[in-house]
């Protein structure tokens, strides 16, 4: 059986999810982050969480294998920071949007939560690339409401 593209697309589109900038620094340095909705726990023992990026991304090679990385969950207000990363070549973290965590890797500041982790395996599956960490940290702040992208659009609880 042939699934078209576009309807497949769309399809999974009707799964409600969050919206995570993922952040990491690069080996220039560079803070770094990139949208994404594709993250998802794992395990509790040991504590797992992952998310999968796009082997055509234009920062791939930053994004592939880093040592420590941050997946940030963010609020309804934060919609433009998620319009931001999600731009080809903009991925160059601006310093008054995050913190350095604990461990080295960037934290956006106001997201409801950020997992710091370290780079625990990779997976192949199929276009992407299937990024396991293991939490290192977690910050999370108290109160706000997710920023949620549904059908192709940003929507919110209310």
């Amino acid at each position: 059986m042939n699934i078209d593209g576009r309807e497949l697309r769309n399809a999974l589109g009707r799964f409600a999810t969050g919206v995570c900038v993922i952040t990491t620094v690069d080996s220039n340095g560079n803070a770094l982050g990139m949208t994404a909705n594709s993250f998802s726990s794992v395990s509790l023992d040991p504590p797992l969480v992952l998310w999968n990026l796009q082997n055509g991304s234009d920062v791939y090679a930053a994004f592939a294998s880093p040592r420590r990385f941050a997946i940030n969950v963010l609020s309804d207000q934060q919609m433009d920071l998620s319009n931001q990363y999600a731009r080809k070549g903009d991925h160059l973290l601006d310093a008054a949007h995050f913190r350095q965590g604990r461990h080295g890797a960037p934290m956006l500041r106001g997201a409801l939560v950020s997992f710091e982790c370290d780079l625990h395996a990779t997976h192949e599956g199929g276009d992407h690339l299937i990024i396991v960490g293991r939490v290192l940290d977690v910050s999370s702040r108290p109160g706000g409401d997710p920023l949620l992208f549904f059908s192709g659009a940003y929507r919110q609880l209310h």
